[in-house]
């Protein structure tokens, strides 16, 4: 019943959202809270993964509103996620035009340019849910796990900068779970690279760790499973205790603000 009812509501926001906001004005334009917007994903995905996807606003008359209006009024989610070909992120959650503010880069990772990007969607955008999601059989991950394991190989120049921060992930994986089969093992270092993730946004945004602390953003992480197309969400209470961790991190930056071009 209550997976009916958020696919009703999914229906709702999505589908008939075009015709009830068209012609407002924006301080008329209210958003869901982040806990709805991620029982609308679950909805998407789960429309995703039983081909009943709804498609909704990605017609003419989205694209017309889409060239009109500020993202800022609609978009209820940011997303950052890997730039893998099999990880669409708005198929996987069945959305349309101005719903999801995407942030793609080999490994889900987060340094500086992702920071800013995501900094960009919640503050600017000002969406109330931020969602970092990891994916089965990432080749980001695999490769420096290869790396870790001595089995490594030689990369182009730009990639082993890109995915330095998964190295410690994946060696806390390997150093936690001595006993856990192969695909088991990578799973486990993927979704400690969605936390890994999270706690760099955090250490490098005082913007975003604010918003956190004062509950006007839920971040959350996820893992999207190639073979079945579904996405498991992680654990709250662990993001909210880094989110406490990386206030008290000697490393985090305190400046929200910084001038263009200074």
């Amino acid at each position: 019943m209550k997976s009916k009812i958020c696919m009703i509501l999914f229906a709702a926001f999505f589908t008939v959202l075009p015709n009830v906001y068209a012609d407002s004005t924006p301080s008329k334009i209210s958003k869901p809270d982040a806990e709805t917007v991620i029982n609308l994903m679950k909805s998407g995905n789960e429309r995703f993964c039983s081909g009943k996807m709804l498609h909704g606003n990605q017609d003419a008359s989205r694209i017309a509103l889409a060239a009109a209006s500020d993202q800022g009024n609609y978009a209820v989610a940011t997303v950052l996620s890997c730039s893998d070909s099999r990880v669409p992120v708005e198929l996987i959650f069945d959305s349309g035009i101005m719903e999801l503010f995407v942030v793609r880069v080999a490994g889900n990772v987060c340094n500086t340019d992702e920071a800013g990007c995501i900094e960009y969607g919640v503050c600017h955008v000002k969406t109330p849910l931020l969602l970092v999601l990891g994916h089965s059989k990432c080749g980001a991950v695999s490769a420096v796990m290869a790396s870790v394991k001595g089995h490594g190989h030689e990369l182009e120049k730009n990639i082993p900068p890109l995915v330095a921060s998964i190295k410690a992930p994946v060696e806390r994986a390997i150093a936690s779970n001595q006993n856990l089969d192969s695909k088991d093992l990578m799973n486990l270092a993927i979704e400690e690279n969605v936390y890994e993730s999270i706690y760099n946004l955090l250490l490098k945004s005082a913007a975003v760790r604010a918003k956190a602390l004062k509950g006007e953003l839920l971040i959350a992480g996820g893992f999207y499973d190639l073979d079945s197309g579904r996405v498991i969400w992680f654990d709250q209470e662990r993001i909210k205790t880094l989110t406490v961790k990386a206030e008290q991190d000697p490393r985090r930056s305190v400046s929200v603000y910084e001038e263009i071009l200074k």
